[in-house]
């Protein structure tokens, strides 16, 4: 993807060591080169909190990048679940500066407010939902502190959600905010603002068939409402997937609250691969 520039010199070195087999009787294996390797690209991410604020929220964001990228890349917000601004999303940053990203977990809630309840979540989530134009803001406010990030190419911004996350960039999208791309996972797709010809974003919908919060009455609403206006989109269903199938801590959640919360390793993957294309068509 983005070429990390201070890192060829040991990917060449670890190409070498790829043709010719090689293994070093003293120094260790091929195996281990590779695992200093990704160690040092580990140490290279770049983590910072930083806050932000509308007229009269003030929020909290996770900004992760490599710093040994000396060129301008593309910016990625990132939204979180009904649970709130959490470490999940922030690992989801990581990941995505691992790709050579810089990447922005924001809050949607205000102050970096969890939910330890789905009926505190369901209520937050609601509030952001039925004011559209103060989501809006936030994620406006996010999106302006990412574009002035020394690191970050401001032409070139995409958006990901998780759940309630996904349902607010596929409204942002929708909206006609001036994104890239927009992926959204285990979401919704029965919108405040659903797709119209405000629509610019490539967009991704990665969802469990078995997800019985994603009816066939909206996905049919929405697939029809992006071919009506002939949009750049994907939809994905994976079977036997429920709701959450992204998040290691979605079968613990789904068994303290009675909910049908679960884990899918096979359609995690699957859904990231789909991310990377979808962000390496938009991006290269």
């Amino acid at each position: 993807m983005i070429k990390l520039n201070n890192l060829i010199g040991l990917m060449a070195f670890i190409l070498i060591l790829t043709s010719c087999g090689q293994k070093s009787d003293d120094s260790g294996s091929f195996e281990e080169t590779s695992e200093e390797a990704a160690e040092e690209m580990e140490a290279s991410i770049s983590t910072e909190e930083v806050t932000y604020e509308t007229d009269t929220t003030s929020m909290v964001g996770y900004i992760a990048y490599n710093e040994s990228i000396e060129d301008k890349r593309p910016g990625i917000i990132i939204v979180h679940e009904w649970w709130g601004h959490n470490e999940y999303v922030r690992e989801r940053a990581e990941m995505l500066a691992g790709m050579g990203y810089t990447a922005m977990a924001i809050d949607m809630y205000g102050n970096g407010k969890q939910a330890a309840h789905p009926e505190d979540a369901q209520k937050f989530s609601g509030m952001v939902m039925s004011n559209i134009d103060a989501a809006k803001a936030r994620f406006s406010a996010a999106m302006e502190m990412l574009k002035e990030h020394h690191s970050v190419d401001s032409k070139q911004i995409a958006a990901i959600g998780y759940c309630f996350g996904g349902s607010v960039v596929l409204t942002m999208a929708n909206a006609g905010m001036d994104l890239d791309a927009v992926a959204a996972f285990h979401s919704g797709v029965q919108l405040p603002i659903m797709p119209n010809e405000d629509l610019t974003a490539k967009v991704l919908v990665c969802n469990g068939a078995a997800d019985p919060f994603v009816t066939p009455e909206s996905v049919a609403a929405f697939t029809s409402a992006m071919d009506s206006i002939k949009a750049d989109y994907k939809y994905v269903a994976y079977e036997g997937a429920k709701h959450a199938f992204t998040s290691k801590g979605a079968d613990s959640l789904g068994q303290k609250f009675e909910l049908p919360l679960e884990y899918n390793a096979e359609a995690d993957e699957q859904s990231w691969d789909e991310l990377q294309e979808l962000l390496n068509e938009t991006f290269n």
